[in-house]
């Protein structure tokens, strides 16, 4: 790694006495910045500390001299020295008299984007956040000169402040042969931006610092193009993006949509949910959390739309160890088999390895669902306070533990109640996988309840008569085959197989009209003759939504994952490998 820094000429227009000190200082080559303010004394920063270079205040007649050896400033209240990368900042009073200066170092550093060169290579548009001073303008510069130098490409960089390529009219080597344009206003920055697509025709645009809802729109413009993106934008985590209005747009933008009666129940969410408007304008974004760790999301449309449904995504970690290579890990959340979130894990994976999206964990999780509505008494009950939590964390109400069936089958075969779940589709589970069950029409002599979770929930008489009888409530979100089949295991302690029951997909591919039957042997077929043994993805035939989500539950039970995709009346599902 190669840095140049032309420290000298920064020391170069500080007052003598100053500038003695810091040539002669032995943290000279990691200084970060000098702050000279009117009437307080001189200080130097550097990476992990800041201490005073004189017991003597700052005089106006030193921040005056200052400024004359250095740029004019521009409206953003920024100034450079001529071929330099450094920026002096200036701190106005009300008349608008410079009574402050910031005069931070620039450097050009080659070989800072190792860790992410694989993703500049695949011509997808990057976003860089990250906190002020980790490194992004310096990362931004790096990627600007590869494009050009080593990719051979018509790269444009939009230079605001003169920051990437430098004060003065001739850009700074560290750019290599990219091209900058520079702007007259902040404020007509993304002017300048359409204007350099329109007339010089780049192949890359580099922005620094997208802070605007201009800029942002004007980004999408030039991404829907075709032309490849570098910027910068303010915020530390996609999360920051999500949620602030202006940049949302960066991401895809955000809206409220109200869903079916079907669809939210099947997801088990609130009607009205958000989700993301239109495609991203940055297909990858790397958070830049340190100088040597750097957080990438490989799809920016995954990300957002898993932290929409309430997860965690799981991105790739890309560290620089002490002999520069670069390591990546990703930090796996993993959904369990009752909703919960077990612990993450760390794994290590190439650099062209595409993020799973948001059905990689093999299942759709769903939005917390609504708080329940408390009985309208003094104060909400124990049982009430017990039932709305089993609605955010658990799929039980256990009122008597001892009335459960024990892992090694003691108080067998087990009387369930079933209450809103199909009596046929239970007896089909129940004699197919030779489960030690019998239903019952009477509730007194239930051992358990296995109920709709809907139904549940706008049922206080059935919680009340399950209180007291001490029987416990099995929930599960929709009278399917496969959740049927999930209760009771649950509810007998049988774990979930490793891989899928054979019995249990005869009893898929058996139960339901001819052309849901069609179309879950079009899936079995697809899965084990194409994913599995090619480890290729395949789509299928265009269905309805309730045919779909057969379909969906059907890949699940292979452990393997799906996403429906296209619009209506041809959305299908596509089938990935594991």
């Amino acid at each position: 790694m190669t840095i140049t820094d032309d420290l000298q000429k920064l020391l170069d227009i500080l007052p003598q006495d100053l500038r003695q000190v810091l040539e002669n200082h032995p943290q000279r080559d990691n200084l970060v910045e000098v702050v000279l303010d009117l009437g307080r004394r001189p200080e130097a920063r550097f990476p992990n500390q800041a201490e005073y270079l004189s017991e003597t205040p700052v005089t106006q007649a030193q921040i005056d001299d200052c400024i004359q050896r250095v740029g004019t400033f521009g409206g953003d209240n920024r100034a450079g020295i001529e071929q330099t990368l450094h920026r002096i900042s200036a701190i106005r009073n009300r008349n608008g008299k410079i009574i402050g200066l910031t005069c931070r170092v620039g450097r050009a550093i080659f070989g800072t984007i190792g860790m992410i060169r694989d993703l500049v290579e695949t011509g997808k548009s990057i976003l860089m956040l990250g906190r002020p001073g980790v490194g992004k303008t310096t990362a931004l510069r790096e990627i600007a000169r590869v494009l050009a130098d080593d990719l051979n490409k018509r790269v444009v960089i939009i230079d605001t402040s003169n920051e990437i390529a430098g004060d003065g009219d001739v850009a700074h080597p560290a750019i290599g042969r990219a091209r900058r344009m520079q702007v007259a206003h902040p404020e007509l920055q993304h002017q300048v931006m359409i204007e350099a697509v329109e007339n010089h025709m780049p192949e890359v645009i580099v922005i620094d610092e997208i802070g605007t809802e201009l800029e942002a729109l004007a980004a999408r413009t030039i991404a829907e193009r075709g032309v490849q993106l570098v910027g910068t934008a303010h915020g530390n985590q996609i999360e920051n993006l999500i949620k602030n209005p202006t940049l949302s747009d960066l991401v895809g933008g955000i809206q409220a949509v109200t869903l079916g009666d079907d669809e939210a129940r099947r997801r088990g969410s609130q009607k009205t949910v958000l989700e993301r408007k239109a495609p991203p304008t940055f297909e990858i974004a790397v958070e830049m959390l340190e100088r040597q760790r750097w957080v990438v999301h490989e799809s920016v449309a995954d990300t957002v739309d898993t932290l929409l449904r309430g997860r965690q995504p799981s991105p790739q970690t890309r560290t620089v160890d002490d002999n520069g290579k670069v390591v990546m890990t990703r930090q796996l959340s993993v959904v369990n088999g009752r909703g919960g979130y077990v612990a993450s894990g760390e794994e290590t994976f190439s650099s062209g390895r595409q993020s799973g999206g948001w059905r990689a964990s093999g299942q759709m999780v769903a939005l917390p669902p609504l708080s329940l509505e408390r009985e309208k008494t003094t104060g909400q009950s124990e049982f009430d306070r017990l039932l709305e939590e089993s609605f955010n964390y658990s799929d039980t109400i256990d009122f008597a533990a001892t009335k459960n069936a024990g892992p090694n089958g003691e108080d067998l075969p087990l009387h369930v109640y079933p209450y809103g779940v199909s009596r046929h589709q239970l007896e089909q589970v129940v004699s197919v996988l030779t489960l030690p069950v019998v239903l019952t029409k009477d509730i007194d002599s239930a051992d358990a309840i296995l109920a709709l979770r809907s139904h549940v929930k706008n049922h206080a008489k059935l919680r009340q008569m399950a209180k007291a009888r001490h029987v416990p409530i099995h929930m599960i979100k929709a009278s399917t085959i496969p959740q049927i089949t999930r209760g009771l295991r649950r509810l007998l302690n049988i774990d979930e197989p490793e891989i899928a029951d054979d019995r249990e997909l005869q009893l898929f591919l058996h139960s339901g009209s001819d052309d849901e039957i069609d179309a879950l042997e079009e899936a079995r077929l697809a899965v084990e003759q194409i994913v599995i043994p090619k480890g290729q993805p395949v789509e299928l035939l265009p269905r309805s939504p309730q045919v779909r989500k057969m379909q969906h539950e059907l890949v699940e039970h292979y452990r393997l994952k799906s996403h429906s995709f296209g619009e209506e009346p041809n959305r299908r599902l596509r089938i990935y490998p594991a």
